[in-house]
């Protein structure tokens, strides 16, 4: 197989879709997708040979571009002692070290596979610490696929939500409640915890109204309830603590991925010890997982936010207005009407 329309064929009849995450089948784009051979800096190449300018960069995960020679030996030298153990490494310390030194209110981090394994967690340790069931969580924010995460909401101020997906039955969802982004919802002792994406990234790109985490967080502590940031996109994005230290709004709990990677499977959540200390197997919310902390991941990661000093994210923030404002430049100059949103490094069309 030599091209990308084979490969599709093959990819078709062996895996639901022909993809293994629904956005790469092209089907909001129209098109069949390309079958990307390599990747180099800000590029990659197809199994065809043609070269595209990667404006995904594997959803954020590679900021640093594809293959960076840094990254690239990390990832060698700790395959050469060994990719999975099922026991501690000191690479997921030193990790985990750094990760706690840049995020306000971080005092511990538990590491996991996914993003999605964070939200899920959190909310897990969220409801446990608590003792409460019911969580909220905003229109139009992504959190991953766990069940109780896929609701959908109505038109009300918080309401109940209801499933997003087949397979997901309503009581997965009964205890979920979405309110509009950007608007705080009045809560009660019953909620366990808010979940957000400080700035929305999976409905385009919505930055937070002027106040809005600061008075949900205040909302929080009214009842008890626990805020939680989810970070997965913005996290080392946006800047060096992500938007919990740009917003100076501090939440109890704050979710990662991507980045800390370094372009390998990751995922974390942390947030002040005496939540944190509600976990197993300190406390008695279970998590778990055979590849969380693995040494290549870890060490992936951590060449990637030894990377990103004050330099770095200068570098980042002139490359998103430049982005941003030839964009807009080019829309205006052939009549179209659009909207090109700009939060430090992420633009959104």
């Amino acid at each position: 197989m030599h091209t990308n329309e084979a490969f599709f064929a093959a990819a078709r009849s062996l895996i639901p879709g022909g993809v293994n995450s629904p956005v790469r089948a092209f089907g909001s784009v129209g098109g069949e997708p390309y079958f990307v051979a390599r990747g180099e800096g800000a590029h990659v190449y197809d199994v065809e040979g043609h070269r595209y300018i990667d404006m995904v960069q594997s959803y954020g995960a590679v900021v640093v571009g594809h293959a960076h020679p840094f990254v690239a030996e990390a990832i060698a030298e700790a395959a050469r002692l060994g990719t999975s153990f099922g026991a501690p490494t000191p690479g997921e310390v030193n990790l985990a070290a750094e990760i706690v030194s840049r995020v306000p209110g971080m005092d511990r981090v538990r590491l996991v596979n996914s993003g999605t394994e964070a939200t899920m967690s959190a909310l897990r340790l969220a409801r446990g610490h608590t003792g409460r069931d019911r969580v909220v969580k905003f229109a139009g924010n992504y959190h991953g696929h766990a069940d109780l995460l896929l609701a959908a909401g109505g038109s009300g101020m918080a309401t109940l939500g209801l499933s997003g997906s087949a397979g997901v039955p309503a009581s997965a969802v009964a205890d979920t409640l979405v309110a509009p982004y950007g608007v705080v919802p009045e809560l009660d002792e019953t909620i366990a915890c808010v979940i957000v994406e400080p700035v929305a990234a999976n409905m385009g790109l919505v930055a937070p109204p002027e106040g809005f985490l600061a008075a949900l967080a205040e909302e929080c502590r009214r009842v008890g309830a626990l805020l939680i940031f989810d970070e997965v996109i913005t996290g080392f994005r946006v800047g060096p603590s992500g938007e919990a230290g740009r917003s100076g709004v501090t939440p109890d709990l704050v979710c990662l991925g991507k980045i800390i990677g370094g372009g390998l499977p990751i995922g974390a959540f942390g947030g002040r010890a005496e939540i944190m200390a509600s976990l197993a197997p300190e406390g008695p919310v279970y998590q778990a997982g055979t590849l969380s902390g693995n040494p290549l991941a870890t060490a992936a990661g951590l060449t990637v936010l030894k990377m990103l000093d004050d330099d770095a994210y200068s570098a980042l923030e002139e490359a998103g207005r430049a982005l941003a404002e030839g964009l807009g430049a080019a829309f205006a100059e052939a009549g179209i009407t659009a909207r090109v949103p700009r939060s430090g490094g992420l633009v959104g069309l």
